[in-house]
């Protein structure tokens, strides 16, 4: 045997002529590395030994006459290339020759096969390539073969498919493949190991081996340590050889390596090395680019810079050397040229490169050629071209009507291609689509048409999807319902469809897409999709993986989960123990990178703390420090803040107050920075918005907010908002803003024309929306209407009352809270009826303050509010009161300096003070000799404290004090700014208790002046 070449062999039967080759030496072989091929070993010469024997061409000696006249020309059909008599030929030179045999006739026999395939215009298909390659067992690759032959045999068999890894493949096919492969790669390493390689390495093999190897590996290769180590050295080469690449070398060279990259090569100090060589080549050879060439060098750098390479000045200048080129060269491109060129400028911009003036350049000279060939786009053309055209628009792009055009150019062939897309395609349709919307894009019957022929192709494809695909798929479909997308059948059976395998392969998951699926599913419940069994599986099954993965996560990965789990609680998914490690283990990564989160992480950070903890999450000391860490950067990035985001923002911070969090200094200038932008911006306030924020003002301001005067003309500035915007109101509007606008007036906020405007549009709503109330919004309407007391028409509230009272009654349970607000709210109401004595009385109330009542009377309320609402109403019925409230006393000094005036001007009244009655609220002055109470009005009695409409409270009051056998004299305080008009009270109050007054000059007593309806209001029991 020759020892200095390698054959392969398999189990197949050679013909007879391999039994007696010429020169009759027999075949003999020995075992070799591989288990189930028999591979000729090597000569001892090691791979550094120069090898010094000298070569000659087979030509030079002994021309292949017999495969001469067997070559095989494209246009011959493939049996030609798989008669055994070529082998035969091929074996006999190898033999003949031995040590000097150069691989001629092998690189010629392998160039015709690549000839057949360019001909047929596709590779080998399965059958043909197991065919050929029984007979390729003999098919003999040697180190003394020649860097020409090597590089020939490698690149022609590799781009006629021969080393495709077909599925299902047969095992002895496999194992011939891998032997040729492994010992072409073994020849080709130990070739570029020689030095020196001036003698024999050339631009266009290193080139075109490269290609090979990246070809290999996307056709489905696997990266052996031997393929890796091939592809190391021949990038050695591509330094060396740099100043002897043209175009096209450069082009296939950059598109190899990238490829490489994309298929999981290891982004090493020699690829790193060999892209920086050949970059500046790029733009001095610009020039001399092809379309086709142009295409692969933007691709290429694109892959690139999508897999880790750096966008050095070099790069940014070889992409700017092309674009120019693209734009002069517009109508030379095919359409899979066009695809990859918008591909590639579409990663380039996602990856930070700038959006040049050449660049758009480059894009609007293409735009038009999509139109031009939209009938020509293959399947996976038409996929990059609305994936680019997305990303664009997501980037920045402006939503152009070329841009426009080619979307909707695009659509159709969607429909008329849905058959021939695979998993990868549809993901990247789908995905697509909903980022176009999601940026402003019409949904048009076009793209719901488009959306809804890709559906089905996912349930029927369901378990061919990768995890990144099944989370973006869900994306997509979560964000196309987010904008408008009717939820159908059909959608509902994709989701349905991928759920299970979010479980199956819940360890396959990246971070990116662990965050996109839960907030996927938290859109999808938002909108509509039932919280069914396999979805709560696979929340269930995610959950865990938040925990594993937490330190990996970005900061909008991290914003995206805390969201998700917020929304999703909020929609009734249980606040599970697994849930809560997976927020708990999501905070301490919210304080690590909180100087990377933008205004809408911030915005959706904030808001899902405070959902979690309105939907019983524990206000834990890791949670406080999470909501301490990202004040600051409300006010840092004050200027940033959209609308939505300081309606949110303040939402959040009211919700986290009322449920516990303090009113800290970084809360409060957090609150007082968003102020100012509230009154610039009111125009812009959707409903919602509008509704928020002066929910947040009223409820920061009843837990300690100081009502400045900026902020009290930051809601002011809302309230017209209030009468432009209310056909758009809803019950949970309605409710929210009367609430809102009762607390602020009630802490203070003055009773303007605008204020009552607001208010009165709002109340005529709860009649026309009566049936849509839950029992919370009913006890907040019925304490908001109490509250705000006469400012309301008697009839009106009567009426509105009526309704409410009913359709609570409906609801036998409610929380104590709700009841004892109606309760309080159905008191009012009977109090105003009660005071009136022009009103129609309504048994209908006194029925239902018993219902509610009887509701109360047992339990054991531990807040005064609470207890004296109970107090209240069983004196209201006459029953015995079931609990003693413990009423804190305040003795004003208007209070006490009347009270001493008062007993200064008659000393034998008996006077008693903060007397409480019946275990109602204490009075302000008792005079038990005369069965009279006097009560010092302070602004807080009134409607915005304009000492003219009386709130409910006041009312209150007053009729169960008359109930009780009381006689009520009302003093404003504003009635007490002197001596004089105090002893001018005291005087009435004398006539009241028929002892004589003494004259005051010319003060007028006249029946009907302002002293009389103010200064005694007088009503008599009942």
């Amino acid at each position: 045997m020759d020892g200095s070449s390698a054959g392969i062999s398999g189990q197949y039967a050679r013909s007879d002529n391999n039994h007696n080759r010429p020169g009759g030496r027999a075949a003999a072989s020995r075992r070799g590395r591989y288990r189930h091929a028999t591979v000729r070993q090597w000569d001892n010469n090691p791979r550094t030994n120069p090898g010094r024997n000298t070569f000659y061409r087979s030509s030079d000696v002994r021309p292949s006459q017999y495969l001469q006249r067997r070559s095989v020309n494209p246009a011959q059909d493939f049996k030609a290339l798989i008669k055994p008599e070529i082998m035969d030929d091929l074996v006999s030179q190898s033999d003949h020759f031995g040590d000097r045999y150069d691989g001629r006739s092998h690189g010629q026999y392998a160039n015709s096969i690549k000839q057949y395939t360019s001909a047929a215009k596709r590779p080998l298909n399965r059958a043909e390539q197991s065919q050929l390659i029984r007979l390729l067992q003999n098919f003999t690759v040697t180190r003394r073969w020649d860097w020409r032959s090597l590089t020939t045999t490698l690149h022609s068999l590799t781009s006629a498919g021969v080393f495709t890894p077909h599925k299902p493949m047969d095992g002895r096919v496999k194992r011939t493949q891998a032997a040729l492969l492994s010992t072409l790669l073994d020849a080709i390493i130990f070739k570029c190991n020689q030095k020196p390689h001036a003698r024999y390495v050339d631009a266009l093999g290193v080139a075109n081996l490269l290609w090979a190897m990246a070809k290999l590996v996307d056709n489905g290769q696997e990266q052996t340590s031997e393929l890796k180590e091939t592809v190391t050295a021949l990038l050695h080469l591509v330094n060396a050889q740099k100043a002897q690449f043209n175009a096209q070398h450069i082009a296939n060279l950059v598109w190899a390596m990238a490829k490489l990259m994309a298929n999981g090569q290891e982004w090493t100090p020699e690829l790193k090395e060999a892209v920086s060589a050949l970059l500046p080549h790029v733009n001095a050879q610009q020039a001399n680019f092809k379309p086709q060439e142009i295409v692969n060098l933007l691709w290429g750098m694109a892959k690139l810079v999508d897999n880790g390479q750096e966008q050095t000045p070099e790069l940014k200048e070889a992409v700017a050397a092309l674009l120019p080129q693209v734009n002069a060269q517009k109508d030379q491109f095919i359409p899979q040229g066009i695809a990859n060129l918008l591909w590639a400028m579409a990663k380039l911009v996602d990856n930070g490169h700038e959006q040049t003036p050449e660049l758009k350049g480059a894009m609007a000279a293409l735009l038009p050629n999509v139109n031009t060939q939209k009938a020509n786009f293959n399947p996976q053309e038409i996929v990059n071209l609305l994936w680019a055209m997305a990303k664009l628009v997501d980037n920045g792009r402006k939503k152009t009507p070329g841009l426009k055009e080619v979307v909707a150019t695009l659509l159709p062939h969607v429909n008329a291609q849905k058959d021939q897309f695979n998993t990868q395609g549809i993901t990247s349709l789908l995905w697509a689509m909903a980022k176009l919307v999601d940026n402003g894009l019409e949904l048009t019957p076009g793209l719901n048409e488009a959306v809804a022929v890709l559906l089905p192709p996912v349930n029927a494809q369901k378990a061919n999807f990768k995890p990144k695909e099944i989370a973006n798929l869900l994306w997509a479909m979560a964000k196309l319902m987010d904008n408008g997308m009717e939820q159908t059948p059909e959608l509902n059976e994709a989701v349905v469809a991928l759920l299970p395998h979010v479980n199956t392969q819940k360890a396959n998951f990246k971070p990116q897409g662990i965050a996109n699926l839960l907030w996927a599913m938290a859109k999808l419940v938002d909108n509509g999709q039932k919280q069914t069994p396999g979805l709560n599986e696979t929340l269930g099954a995610l959950l865990p993986c938040v925990n594993a993965q937490k330190a990996n996560f970005k900061p909008q990965g991290i914003a995206n989960l805390l969201w998700a789990m917020a929304k999703l609680v909020d929609s009734g998914q249980a606040l599970t123990p697994g849930l809560k490690e997976a927020v708990a283990a999501l905070l301490p990564h919210v304080n690590a990178q909180k100087d990377q989160f933008i205004p809408q992480h911030i915005v959706n950070l904030l808001w899902a703390m405070a959902k979690l903890v309105e939907n019983g999450q524990a206000l834990t000391p890791g949670l406080k420090a999470t909501v301490a860490k990202l004040l600051p950067h409300v006010n840092a990035q004050k200027d940033r803040f959209i609308p939505q985001h300081i309606a949110n923002l303040l939402w959040a911070m009211a919700k986290l107050v009322d449920n516990g969090q303090a009113l800290t200094p970084e809360l409060k200038a957090a609150v007082a920075t968003l102020l100012p932008h509230m009154k610039t911006l009111k125009a812009s306030f959707k409903t919602q918005e509008n509704t928020n924020l002066l929910w947040a003002m009223a409820k920061l301001v009843d837990n300690g907010q100081a009502l400045t005067p900026v902020l009290k003309e930051a809601v002011a500035a809302l309230f017209p908002n209030v009468n432009a915007q209310k056909d758009q109101f809803n019950a949970q509007t309605i409710t929210n803003l009367l609430w809102a606008m009762a607390k602020l007036v009630d802490n203070g906020q003055a009773l303007t024309p605008r204020l009552k405007e607001a208010v009165a549009e709002l109340l005529p709503h709860v009649n026309a929306q009566k049936d849509q109330f839950i029992p919370q919004h009913i006890a907040n309407l019925l304490w908001a209407m109490a509250k705000l007391g006469e400012l309301f028409e008697l009839n009106l509230v009567k009426s509105t009352t009526e309704y409410l009272v009913y359709q609570i009654s409906q609801y036998p349970q409610l929380s104590q809270q709700n009841i004892s607000m109606s309760l309080w709210g159905v008191m009012v109401c009977c109090a105003r009826l009660f005071l009136d004595s022009n009103a129609n009385k309504n048994n209908v109330f006194e029925k239902q303050l018993a219902a509610l009542f009887s509701r109360l009377e047992n339990t054991s309320p531990d807040n005064v509010e609470d207890q004296s609402v109970i107090a209240m109403a069983a004196s209201w019925l006459g029953r015995a009161c079931p609990i003693v409230p413990h009423y804190q006393t305040n003795l004003s000094k208007p209070q006490a300096d009347f009270r001493t005036l008062l007993q200064s001007c008659i000393p034998s009244l008996q006077i008693e003070e903060e007397k409480s009655l019946n275990a109602l609220p204490p009075v302000d002055l008792l005079l038990p000799d005369h069965n009279m109470v006097i009560e010092v009005q302070g602004p807080s009695h009134y409607v915005g404290g304009d000492f003219n409409t009386r709130n409910g409270s006041t009312l209150l009051k007053i009729a169960l004090l008359q109930k009780s056998g009381f006689e009520v004299i009302e003093i404003p305080i504003n009635q007490l700014r002197s001596q004089d008009s105090m002893k001018l009270c005291i005087d009435r109050i004398k006539t009241r208790l028929k002892i004589p007054p003494k004259s005051h000059g010319s003060v007028s007593l006249k029946s009907g002046s302002a002293d009389e309806k103010y200064g005694t209001a007088l009503y008599k029991p009942k």
